[in-house]
Formats: C-alpha cells, structure tokens, sequence
C-alpha cells in the first residue's frame, strides 16, 4: 500500500528554522532520512522509500505554506495515494512546546497549510501528525510561527525532533493504531 507523508514548511533560508518549518526538520531527523534522495517535481521536493506496511512517498511543497495544496494534489494523483492514506507533519499551536499528536481529519485550526490541502483534496479526512510549537504569550501568532526557536526550546529540540522521525516509523512500520497509540501526547519536554 502506498502512503504520502508530506512536511509543511516555507521554502528559503529565511525560513529553515522557523517553528512553521519543524515538520522539514523531522524528516531530516527520521532515522530513514540518509536514505532518501529528494528530487524537484509537484512544485515541491519528493522522494519515495520501503516501509514493512508499504511504500512511503515523501514531499517538502516549495510552494510557500498557503499553497501547499497545490503540491499536494498533484503527487497524490501521481502515485495513485487516496485522501485516507495521505499523513501531513505541520506545526500546531494549540499543543505545548515539545508535544507529538496523531489525528485523523477534523478541523484545521486556522493552518493555512492545512486549509489549503482540504481545498485542493476536497476533504479534510487526511491524517495528521501534530507537533507541538505552543502559543506566544504575547505578540502576534504570524511573527511567531516565522520566529526561530527560543533558547530553552532548542535544548530539547533534538529529542523533540527525532521523537517525530520515530513517530513516522512507527506509523510506516505499524499503522496508525500504534503510532497514535505509542506517539500521542507524548511529551519530550522534561520537568
């Protein structure tokens, strides 16, 4: 069976540590991710591997993150991937600093990159793999999701990161029963 795990982030070195862009850095920390080589096509970077449960193709969008959509349907359409069977990492401000989440569908809490997908998939029955940025105690949640990570976030970042890599595994290894069910609410912030 095929799947399509797509990272949403911003395209430009203005933007590559960014809380909008975590979900790039959880690829890059997968321990699969020496494996992949990315080529450009779907107006974004993909890639395909083995899993045991199937085939994984991988896509970064280039399309800066209110247009992800328009990379997304086209690679599904490609390789054949229906809605159910396509996972989206992107960053979620209403889980703490730290946190992994699984879901199925639902609502798209205001992520445009999110929104943008359901538009161009006509369905939001999509899986997602949420990973916690928090929200900002003061100030606007546009200059904080472009604002790199605090000093005390990046002390975990690492452990934040390749939790997520293991998440993506588990989720090609064993489904999504067990990855939701091992992965979420996991916190890698420790008291």
């Amino acid at each position: 069976m095929d799947f399509l795990i797509v990272g949403l982030g911003n395209p430009g070195s203005e933007y590559e540590n960014t809380r909008h862009n975590i979900a790039w850095k959880v690829l890059e920390s997968a321990a699969f991710s020496s494996s992949l080589t990315w080529r450009e096509k779907y107006k974004g970077l993909y890639t395909s591997f083995g899993f045991k449960k199937g085939k994984g193709h991988f896509l970064k969008p280039q399309t800066y993150m209110n247009l992800s959509g328009e990379s997304v349907q086209p690679c599904a359409d490609f390789f054949k991937v229906s809605v159910e069977n396509i996972l989206v990492i992107h960053d979620e401000l209403d889980l703490p600093f730290g946190t992994l989440a699984f879901k199925k569908g639902g609502g798209l809490a205001g992520h445009n990159g999110l929104k943008s997908i359901a538009q161009q998939l006509g369905s939001r029955d999509f899986m997602r793999l949420r990973l916690g940025i928090g929200r900002p105690s003061h100030g606007n949640v546009a200059s904080y999701v472009l604002s790199s990570f605090s000093t005390d976030e990046k002390i975990v970042l690492d452990d934040f990161l390749r939790g997520g890599g293991e998440a993506i595994d588990c989720f090609m290894s064993d489904g999504f029963q067990k990855a939701a069910k091992s992965f979420s609410k996991k916190s890698y912030i420790t008291a």
